[in-house]
């Protein structure tokens, strides 16, 4: 599927649920591709970059790389699509756990991802967004992610990359923020959470056939609708993201009501 010569994956799986209501259309064209499935939001659990390479035959580090690729297809089609923000949980607070070379292989293509894509970003109005604890990375990582940041803030199109993410300690964040502030309720802490102001979450897609949340967007996922494919993330297209969003389209929306 990585040339495009495989067609789309049949085992796809979305499960039913409410999703969240939309915050409000935005102007100009996204609105009118929108209208066709209704997602303003659209967060992405990347899986499956080292069973790529095994099957592939391939060291973890190519995986890891070819999983690039498909970051930078799809946020160069997620515009085209009609979509405000597109969310990816690139490392996780507890991918430290992982092997150190490829912790440093991640690291570096990083790196490298922002040295070669941001003016694209610039250029094509894209807004990076981190979310998660970045400072706690190395700190020219921190240095290229906050002059990316300050770069890119007046793109009207949102690509969020969560980097040593964990949702139950943003959530615990949060609460203890609203706590300091007054009052801890959902709306204090729906205010204090990492993606405050990115609008509710839509759909959250998880690939390589693994259903579970893994620690990603706990809180914002409550009223989401949940979508599962059995692809490969190196391998997953913007034809697969249009699959999902036409099948996100096909729910039948009663936000908890009837």
């Amino acid at each position: 599927m990585t040339d495009g010569a495989s067609p789309l994956d049949p085992s796809a799986r979305l499960v039913q649920g409410a999703t969240s209501e939309s915050a409000g259309e935005s102007t100009g064209g996204r609105a009118g591709i929108r209208a066709g499935h209704g997602a303003r939001h659209v967060a992405i659990i990347m899986d499956g970059n080292g069973r790529w390479a095994k099957k592939h035959h391939l060291p973890r580090a190519v995986g890891h790389r070819r999983g690039v690729e498909a970051v930078r297809r799809l946020v160069r089609a997620a515009r085209g699509m009609g979509l405000d923000c597109l969310t990816l949980y690139a490392f996780s607070s507890e991918n430290w756990k992982r092997p150190e070379d490829e912790v440093s292989d991640l690291m570096g293509l990083l790196r490298h991802f922002i040295k070669s894509d941001l003016q694209e970003f610039v250029d094509n109005g894209v807004r990076l967004k981190i979310i998660g604890d970045y400072k706690a990375l190395e700190p020219d990582i921190v240095a290229m992610l906050e002059n990316a940041l300050e770069q890119t803030k007046a793109g009207p199109t949102t690509v969020a990359v969560a980097l040593n993410y964990g949702s139950q300690r943003e959530i615990a964040r949060a609460a203890a923020k609203a706590a300091a502030s007054g009052e801890v309720t959902a709306e204090s802490i729906s205010a204090n959470l990492d993606t405050a102001d990115l609008p509710p979450l839509d759909l959250l897609i998880r690939t390589s056939g693994e259903v579970r949340l893994s620690n990603f967007l706990l809180w914002q996922a409550a009223y989401a609708e949940m979508y599962f494919t059995d692809v490969l993330w190196p391998d997953f297209t913007p034809a697969h993201l249009e699959q999902a969003l036409a099948s996100f389209a096909a729910r039948e929306r009663r936000f908890g009501g009837r």
